[in-house]
């Protein structure tokens, strides 16, 4: 699925509308350049959650952690890490383990650590906008995506 998103608030409705079919469990890998607009569509995911309070780019803590209800939400942002172990020492296996959603910037400089994700996101600006490209590999979610989009 390929998508044009216009705007910062289409950013956040795409991430809103990911939010409403994900399942409780399930990794999400985002890519994309230095301002592509991977953390404007988490905000998007986190609000459509419930989330009130701001949401910034985790680059220097790795992982931020939301509880919303009875859900788990973590978002990564890997930029800053310098060797894919370290993502052993944070204990990211515990992590991909829980009934939980993760959600991974940067997921390339996990790579030998990290699994293969359930729904691989692309964003590259173009324009004042946003193109989005979104591949689902967990086969449980095909049929969700295809009727969201």
């Amino acid at each position: 699925m390929q998508r044009y998103l216009q705007s910062t608030e289409e950013t956040e409705q795409f991430g809103a509308a990911l939010w409403r079919i994900v399942p409780t469990k399930c990794l999400v890998f985002l890519h994309g350049e230095l301002g592509a607009g991977k953390t404007t569509l988490v905000r998007g995911f986190l609000q459509a959650a419930g989330h009130f309070g701001a949401v910034k780019s985790p680059t220097y803590t790795l992982v931020e952690e939301y509880r919303i209800g009875d859900r788990k939400i973590y978002h990564f942002d890997l930029y800053r890490l310098a060797d894919p172990e370290e993502l052993e020492w944070i204990g990211i296996r515990d992590y991909l383990d829980e009934e939980s959603v993760c959600i991974i910037e940067w997921p390339e400089m996990g790579k030998g650590i990290l699994p293969s994700a359930d729904v691989s996101i692309r964003l590259r600006a173009q324009g004042a906008g946003r193109l989005i490209s979104v591949d689902v590999f967990a086969d449980e979610l095909r049929d969700l995506f295809a009727g969201a989009a």
